[in-house]
């Protein structure tokens, strides 16, 4: 009972000594009690800060034990008050920060999306909503680092363990590896389906075809991204899925490949570089290194029989791996072209090898250059 004074049993025992006048020093109290003096001076102490007992001349004198238990019972009573108005300063603290939390998260939800920022908090909000699904998860995934995919793979057990669908889009470059490889095998025998594409244009994941997560930065090295939740904007996402979806193929699949015709991925390519984009920007695209980006495009010429990239991309349309681009004219048969190139070079005017299939020439009425590309079949 005196451990909520602050006694412990020793000197709950020193002062029944002391009170019953069996000692009356801090010696003969070691004695009575088989205690070291050490022990009892520091319960000594004690019991003279509870005013329990005083020292006169090395005598140890009982205290008024009413007055001093009353005199400890106001103390405490104080620092109880104490207490209690620090608790009630907090309390009205935290109810200040929960209503400007809620109202400026509602101002935001009013307009219909929400700003996420680093990737705890986009992490966690995707948690959040995996755990409220249950009807379906539709993902673009461009990156498929090991850490990514292994975060990715937990939400979508979680989604197919509540009985949602689970559609994942990768690209293409994911064939050749063992993780993606591994978790897209994993999430099918759960129930899911994996598929992947030549590019993907961005990160989003769809729940329920409700609420959609994007970036909120082009780049990639800044962790941020919007949730939306508008109708309008969810609906148009979820049709940007289902068009890439529907030409995806399954990562279990063998892409199909037609005497020495090109693969998806090789078509991607050029079409990216007939859009004038630079080597190091086609490999982000495609998510791959950029020797083996140079390297695809030395075989394609090889296969095209070409001697520039100019050339590859011209005959890449006349055999069809790439379609004419609708706004411009119909480009001359490949043998005008051929005709029309020799008579240049008769004359020394032979147009100079281009570094990409994309490039861009100059009007006959001296305006200043239009881009043009190998879609069009335009030289």
């Amino acid at each position: 009972m005196t451990e909520a004074l602050g006694l412990d049993d020793a000197a709950h025992a020193v002062y029944k000594t002391v009170l019953a006048g069996d000692a009356h020093n801090a010696t003969e109290v070691a004695e009575r009690l088989a205690l070291p003096c050490d022990v009892v001076w520091a319960s000594v102490e004690q019991l003279v800060n509870l005013c329990l007992l005083r020292l006169e001349s090395g005598t140890l004198v009982p205290g008024s034990s009413p007055t001093a238990l009353q005199s400890l019972l106001q103390r405490q009573g104080d620092e109880l008050a104490r207490k209690q108005r620090e608790y009630a300063e907090t309390r009205a603290a935290v109810s200040r920060l929960t209503a400007d939390y809620d109202q400026l998260r509602g101002a935001r939800r009013c307009s219909e999306w929400e700003r996420l920022d680093g990737f705890d908090s986009i992490q966690g909000r995707q948690e959040l909503l995996a755990r409220q699904s249950r009807i379906e998860c539709l993902s673009l995934l461009p990156t498929g680092t090991p850490q990514h995919l292994s975060e990715r793979e937990v939400l979508d057990q979680e989604l197919l363990h509540n009985g949602a669908s689970v559609w994942t889009v990768l690209l293409d470059s994911a064939r050749n590896d063992r993780c993606a490889t591994g978790y897209a095998k994993r999430i099918g025998d759960l129930g899911g389906e994996v598929r992947t594409a030549p590019t993907l244009p961005t990160w989003l994941v769809v729940f329920d075809r409700r609420t959609a997560l994007l970036p909120a930065d082009s780049d990639p090295e800044h962790a941020s991204a919007f949730e939306v939740t508008g109708p309008g904007v969810v609906t148009a996402l979820v049709a940007l899925f289902e068009k890439i979806w529907s030409s995806a193929a399954p990562l279990g699949d063998a892409r199909d490949v037609h005497d020495d015709g090109p693969t998806n991925m090789e078509r991607e390519l050029l079409r990216l570089l007939g859009q004038g984009l630079t080597d190091e920007a086609v490999s982000k695209k495609l998510g791959i290194g950029l020797r083996t980006t140079r390297r695809m495009v030395a075989d394609l010429m090889c296969r095209l029989d070409a001697r520039s990239r100019f050339e590859a991309g011209a005959n890449a349309v006349d055999r069809g791996w790439l379609d004419p681009c609708q706004c411009t004219s119909e480009r001359p048969p490949r043998a005008v072209r051929h005709e029309k190139c020799c008579a240049d070079r008769v004359s020394g005017s032979s147009h100079e090898h281009q570094s990409h299939i994309g490039t861009a020439v100059r009007s006959n009425t001296g305006q200043r250059p239009i881009r043009t590309s190998v879609h069009s079949g335009q030289i």
